[in-house]
């Protein structure tokens, strides 16, 4: 039995670990950034295929106690590296860390690479070349307070990279962010999604990935595809018959609106892309003019937040008449909003039900829950204020 580890964005690892066990992994255990868990190899192919939360997936080949960089090269050099890659290909060395001693990560990544580089020279008469951009097999090296691990990453390109988007607003979600807050969310298939800020489209896109049943690694190549151990007749069934199980495209109860042209531009792009172009319903609207489109859902969505002179005004313009919208029109409605503006539950004036840490990429945010009962809004407001552009 294999061990690896899933890495996944910062809030998610329970999400993550609930989703390895339904691929049947074993002795799942989450920590912080990923979960541990153990299985056949063949796993890796079906974690790398199926899983909507991980960001890579990481085969643990060697590890052990240290004390100082010479006992990293030594547990470096101690694999026979040839029996899992030939010479020819690339690599790339990186190390993370928490808490350990050793006072220079990039010495440590030399040291690695160093040991990797004179094991297969001996072992070939070869030495491996280095590819820092965009390497044929990638190799992690992570450290504690007392234990060094050493990883193949299965994955190559992070697992957030379908493979299939083709432009970007500016700051988005990341796709695995997305699919974990709607798992969070406790959102499924049936129940009316909303993202009235939709951006890009990266929520609504994730949500009918999800009801199609279309895995999120179906159009893309992985590193282990490089490994002497690929198996491809076993991988080209696993797709065939995950490609399989795919739902006819559908019209489906996934809505999204954006006041901006060129954002509603680039979700229509990316839907395309993704080959769904006919399954989410979208349209351009200010935030503050939209109605429900059902009797009840769920509104997820990544609202605008400033982080430009000026734009903190505006948003205190915006916040509390999204908070109206929502209690007027929306009742019965739960509502999820991810921002990294922390001011955010004070403007919106309305209960946050829960609050969950998150982190996109290095930003961290908060998921806020709102659960829309009726009821007096404690004061009225007048007018309108811009409706924004979500970043996602």
């Amino acid at each position: 039995m294999e061990q690896f580890f899933a890495t996944c964005p910062r809030g998610l690892e329970l999400v993550l670990a609930d989703e390895l066990r339904d691929l049947n992994a074993e002795k799942v255990h989450a920590v912080g950034g990923g979960v541990l868990f153990r299985g056949d190899y063949s796993l890796c192919y079906h974690a790398n295929l199926q899983s909507r939360v991980a960001s890579r997936i990481l085969w643990r080949i060697a590890g052990g106690p240290y004390h100082d960089e010479q006992d990293i090269y030594r547990i470096s050099f101690a694999p026979r590296w040839t029996d899992w890659f030939e010479p020819t290909r690339t690599i790339r060395v990186d190390v993370s860390a928490i808490k350990s001693p050793l006072a220079s990560l990039n010495y440590i990544t030399l040291k690695i690479k160093d040991a990797v580089c004179d094991k297969i020279r001996l072992l070939s008469g070869r030495r491996p070349s280095v590819n820092t951009r965009s390497p044929d097999v990638p190799i992690q090296g992570h450290l504690t307070d007392r234990e060094f691990s050493l990883y193949l990453d299965t994955t190559g390109e992070p697992l957030f990279k379908r493979g299939l988007r083709t432009t970007t607003g500016d700051a988005p979600l990341r796709e695995n962010l997305a699919a974990g807050i709607l798992r969070l969310a406790g959102w499924r298939p049936g129940i009316p999604l909303l993202d009235p800020m939709c951006g890009s489209g990266t929520i609504l896109i994730e949500a009918a990935l999800i009801a199609l049943d279309i895995a999120p690694g179906a159009g893309r190549r992985f590193a282990f595809e490089k490994l002497k151990n690929f198996d491809p007749r076993y991988w080209g069934e696993l797709r065939r018959k995950t490609v399989a199980r795919e739902q006819t495209k559908k019209s489906l109860a996934i809505y999204g609106s954006d006041v901006s042209a060129d954002a509603l531009k680039a979700a229509r792009a990316n839907l395309a892309a993704t080959g769904i172009e006919g399954c989410v319903t979208l349209q351009r609207a200010n935030v503050l003019d939209i109605v429900a489109p059902a009797s009840t859902g769920m509104i997820v969505s990544n609202p605008p937040y400033g982080v430009r002179i000026g734009e903190q005004q505006r948003l205190r313009e915006f916040y509390p008449k999204l908070g109206d919208l929502l209690k007027k029109h929306f009742t019965g409605w739960s509502v999820y909003l991810v921002s990294a503006d922390m001011q955010l539950p004070k403007l919106i004036h309305l209960a946050t039900s829960k609050r969950t840490p998150l982190f996109n990429g290095a930003l961290e945010c908060r998921l806020f829950e709102y659960k829309i009962v009726a009821g007096r809004m404690d004061r009225k407001r007048e007018g309108k204020a811009s409706g924004g552009s979500s970043k996602g």
